[in-house]
Formats: structure tokens, sequence, C-alpha cells
């Protein structure tokens, strides 16, 4: 008698705005799979617009899973996204295509490659590490880390913020460099899946015309609402939800501080930078994936 069928996964990585959210809905009408989400900011309730989330008429054609179901008060890290997808993966019918999409490297490190079991770090060491490298540029960042940890930084592809807390943290912690966890033996949550990997690799002139016109469009279609819905919960600027591209910038011209010109000139300058450094890591780390034009 023959096993079970293999289970089928679509992995649909690529910087912002490159189109993964569409190709994924029209993957999942294709296959009746259900769309998983693999952005470390689209976890985040309230701001749907400013993520650039789904919206309400494309959850309605597909089914959408772990997208907006966290508070911008909590600080969510890759290993509850893991447990996340652990259990969804457990209670989804393996018939299903499960189709992965998003921009968060380490979220499709931990799909295919496992993820480095690090201890619960205290929110306050992690606030300890974020205030040492305010105000650090890339270069300082990446010194200071070659400085307290040799092994991790040599890992490092780009010392961005997110990542250099991450080391500092752990490391202050545990006493431990982060790189021993990575270290230990893993199995990748989608172990035993037939796998489909693509990364979207729009022209960058496309991808830059797309990121200036989301930011146009993210002020008239309820981003200044979200942010002032934020504003009202007084949460922790150092929150990772506080981070999400828009939020400061939105928040200086509900303020007074800037115009909304300034603002979307702000916006765009730090997407794109952000679309470059996600680049950089999916050549890489993702090489070996099937890379497509958006």
């Amino acid at each position: 008698m023959s096993g079970a069928p293999q289970r089928r996964a679509v992995l649909i990585a690529g910087p912002t705005a490159s189109g993964k959210s569409a190709l994924a809905l029209t993957r999942a009408k294709e296959t009746g799979g259900l769309i998983v989400n693999t952005d470390a900011m689209q976890v985040y309730d309230v701001l749907r617009v400013v993520t650039a989330r789904p919206s309400i008429a494309d959850e309605a054609e597909a089914e959408h899973r772990l997208y907006g179901f966290v508070s911008p008060a909590e600080r969510f890290s890759t290993g509850a996204w893991a447990s996340a997808v652990e259990k969804l993966i457990q209670e989804t019918d393996p018939a299903h295509t499960l189709i992965f999409v998003g921009g968060t490297g380490l979220y499709f490190e931990a799909l295919t490659n496992g993820f480095a079991e690090v201890p619960a770090i205290p929110a306050e060491i992690v606030a300890e590490a974020e205030k040492e490298i305010q105000g650090l540029d890339a270069e300082n960042r990446a010194r200071l880390v070659a400085e307290r940890d040799p092994e991790i930084a040599r890992r490092l592809q780009a010392p961005d913020p997110q990542r250099v807390v991450r080391a500092l943290a752990v490391l202050k912690a545990t006493g431990r460099s982060l790189a021993s966890y990575q270290d230990a033996a893993q199995t990748g949550l989608l172990e035993g899946f037939e796998l489909e990997r693509l990364v979207l690799n729009p022209d960058r002139d496309v991808l830059r015309a797309r990121i200036a016109q989301r930011f146009e469009t993210m002020f008239t279609g309820g981003a200044v609402e979200e942010v002032e819905a934020v504003m009202t919960m007084d949460l922790d600027p150092a929150l990772p939800a506080m981070k999400a591209i828009g939020v400061r910038e939105i928040a200086d011209v509900i303020a007074g501080r800037m115009d909304e010109a300034e603002a979307i000139e702000r916006a765009v300058i730090a997407t794109r930078q952000y679309a470059k450094r996600q680049r950089t890591w999916m050549r890489n780390r993702m090489s070996d994936w099937t890379w497509i034009a958006a």
C-alpha cells in the first residue's frame, strides 16, 4: 500500500513592493492553497495599510493566516512566529498547499534550514541593546558587533539594527554567541515537504517607482488613521511595530513637525534602503532559489 502523498509548499520571497502578495493570491486561487504570512511587520494588528498587508478584498478571495494577529504592544519574535507555523502545519489539511509569502529572511530560514532555539531574552536586555546602538551608522554597528562577538559579526551580511540588537542581546543574556545556537543541529519547519522556492526580482527602476507610488497612496488609503490609532496606545517607540517604515514619518505629520511631502520622501528613501538590504540578503542566502522577474 502506498504511503500518504507528500505535502507541498510554495515559498515566495522578494523585496518589499515586488508583487509577492499578488503572486501568492494567484497561486492560492490556482491550487486552493492557504496563504501564510512570512513578514515580520505584517503580523501586527492595526497597521494594515502601513505594512502593506493584503486587503480585506484579497483576504476574501483566499484563506490568509498569521496576518494582523499580534498587538502592536507586543514584541513578537521569530521564535514565536515559528511556533505559530508549527501549530498551523499540524492543524492544516495535508492536501492543502501552503503558500508562504513575505520579505523576512529569517522566517524563510526557519522554514527551510531550521530555527536556532535561543532562550527567551528579557525585554529590558533587548531595550539596553537598542539604546546602545541608537545613533550608530552601519559601519559603527558592524564595529561594535565585531568587538563583542567576532563570530556572529562574520556571519552578518548587513549590520542592520534588528540583527545587531539580536546578537548583542543574546550575548548579554546568555553569555553565549548567537552563532553557537545557530550551529546546533536544526531541522527546517518544512522538512519532508515538496518545496517550490521563488524569489521575485523586479527591475530596480520598476521597484523604485512602485515604492514611491505605494507611499503616495498610503496617505489617502488609511495610513494616517492607523498611525493615529497606534499613537493613542502610547506605546514604547522601541517596540518593533513602532519601527515600521511610515509610522514615525506619519506621526511627525500628525504632530505638525513635518509636511506630507517630506514624510513621503523620507519613507520612500527608507523603504528603498530596506529593499536593497533585502536583495543583498537574498542574493547571499537564496542563490539556489528560482529567481523571476516580477
